[in-house]
């Protein structure tokens, strides 16, 4: 069972993440699809070549990549570690548009029923409050964000 704002959202047509076109089932960018199949690219880690569709292949098995992402943990670790957040109460958020709190579950609804067609940028504060969060990052679709980064209480 579903409520009806969920199944409003299953019922919806999906779009494209680029431009504002439906998506069809099963009918893909042909033109890109074949562009990334033909294009060879070079890992900025190690000197292999490679085609950009197996991308994924050689930032698997690249170990001077993995490094690379280690090292940049670690440093971005050590920074959010040493510098004191003034970051309200995880169990309650600000809405981005208006003053009034809410839990996780309760700010995502807000959102879905009083702001859903609202295009203004506005900083996620879930996000916002995480110890990784850029409280300065504003969100180019925050209803997008919202339903894809937040629909479970288990992403924070």
């Amino acid at each position: 069972m579903l409520c009806s704002s969920c199944l409003q959202e299953c019922l919806r047509p999906k779009k494209c993440r680029v431009c504002p076109s439906t998506l069809a089932l099963g009918i893909g960018a042909v033109e890109l699809e074949q562009q990334i199949e033909g294009t060879e690219t070079s890992c900025h880690h190690c000197p292999k070549i490679f085609f950009l569709s197996t991308i994924w292949e050689n930032v698997d098995t690249c170990s001077k990549y993995h490094n690379y992402i280690i090292q940049g943990v670690k440093a971005t670790t050590k920074d959010v570690l040493l510098q004191p957040r003034n970051v309200p109460n995880h169990n309650t958020f600000p809405c981005p548009y208006c003053p009034e709190n809410f839990n996780q579950e309760g700010l995502v609804e807000h959102y879905k029923l009083s702001y859903s067609t609202d295009t203004k940028t506005v900083v996620c504060p879930i996000w916002a409050s995480m110890p990784w969060g850029d409280p300065n990052y504003h969100s180019p679709n925050f209803i997008e964000h919202i339903q894809h980064q937040h629909q479970f209480s288990n992403n924070i």
